[in-house]
């Protein structure tokens, strides 16, 4: 027993040396490679910013509002004019107020409105996308203005108060951030696993680490470790930029939780990465098999733009891919008040898709070209 212990404690202290070493070298290769620099981490901020600045200035055509118990100045409307109002405006009638709220708080709802204690029109409205809070307040203003119009020769029947369910220095970027974000995440960890399996392979690194006295879990560990420092690394820059005043994405009280939601959706992405690099022979064919899977995913997933008015098959479809949870639960913790019970579901199964993934990679995986 007196000599088994220190010979387990060296065997110990070497796996953490081959761990740490091997991990070293890739963040030094990484540092030095200034094309993977601009394409996982310089790219996506870039991308963050001029879409920042472009939908600053976007419009939506239709709105969608929930019904609280009833609303006269609605209810009044019928006939064509309600034909016109029914092309901009879709209303839902919820049963109680904070169901509607809660729908609005978490994007699915543009707005709420009901009549208050005194019976005029109240709207309760989301800040955090300011076109459709402008957008629902244009519409309603215009009813509310026909309504006294036809109230001839009376003072104002109806007066419309607004009131924002979050804090008004929230702006369209919450959306975009959470979408960028995943979308770099994805393109870093699907390329870093793939590429650097198949160069490895290649340049029969490999073979060399399978002859060394290096463990499998050391290798594969290091490389994890490697691509979910990475990760964290480009959640930090995002949120950075995002928070300035040039934007404002103000977070909420529970945006901590996008960092083990990022660190799950690594493993997920990685997986991929593995898969593809252990079916393709060379680099090139590795970096179109992964444009195939990572344009369509992103702009199915909702990185780039919403889906609410797509299709219902598109948005069945956008289900299938791992980035969608990460982005949808992404936005919900970020910045609309999502909890815990947001981003467990999405980490089981982002955790879940990396374990299937793993393993077909596994099956799929060889130590040389042949």
């Amino acid at each position: 027993m007196s000599t088994a212990a220190p010979a387990v404690e060296k065997v110990e202290k070497e796996r953490a040396s081959a761990f740490l070493n091997l991990s070293r070298v890739m963040i030094v290769a990484f540092v030095r490679d200034r094309m993977a620099l601009f394409f996982v981490l310089l790219m996506p901020l870039i991308f963050l910013v001029m879409f920042g600045v472009l939908f600053k200035g976007a419009t939506s055509p239709h709105v969608k509002v929930a019904q609280f118990g009833p609303v006269q100045v609605l209810d009044d409307i019928q006939g064509p004019g309600r034909a016109d109002l029914d092309k901009v405006l879709t209303i839902t009638k919820v049963p109680d107020e904070a169901t509607g709220l809660e729908k609005v708080r978490k994007g699915t709802l543009d707005a709420l409105i009901e009549t208050g204690p005194d019976g005029q029109p109240v709207l309760h409205f989301s800040a955090s996308d300011q076109v459709k809070a402008g957008a629902v307040q244009a519409v309603l203003n215009s009813v509310v203005q026909q309504a006294n119009q036809d109230a001839t020769h009376q003072p104002a029947k109806y007066t419309l108060t607004t009131a924002s369910v979050e804090d008004n220095s929230l702006k369209p970027i919450q959306f975009l951030t959470p979408g960028l974000l995943g979308w770099a995440i994805a393109t870093g960890a699907i390329f870093g696993a793939s590429l650097t399996l198949v160069n490895w392979r290649k340049k029969r690194v490999l073979r060399r680490l399978r002859l060394a006295p290096v463990s499998v879990a050391a290798v594969v560990g290091s490389r994890v470790a490697v691509s979910l420092l990475v990760a964290l690394t480009q959640t930090a820059i995002f949120l950075a930029v995002a928070t300035t005043p040039a934007f404002g994405l103000k977070l909420t009280g529970n945006w901590w939780l996008v960092v083990p939601l990022v660190l799950c959706a690594t493993l997920a992405f990685m997986s991929i990465g593995l898969v593809t690099g252990a079916f393709a022979k060379t680099e090139e064919a590795a970096n179109g098999i992964n444009q195939l899977i990572i344009l369509p995913m992103s702009f199915l997933s909702g990185s780039f733009f919403p889906l609410d008015n797509s299709p219902g098959w598109l948005q069945s479809l956008s289900k299938v891919f791992p980035l969608h949870y990460l982005v949808t639960a992404a936005q919900s913790v970020l910045s609309r008040g999502g909890g815990v019970m947001d981003a467990l579901p999405a980490m089981g199964g982002l955790l879940a898709f990396a374990a299937v993934m793993t393993l077909i990679a596994l099956r799929l995986f060889n130590w040389d070209d042949a």
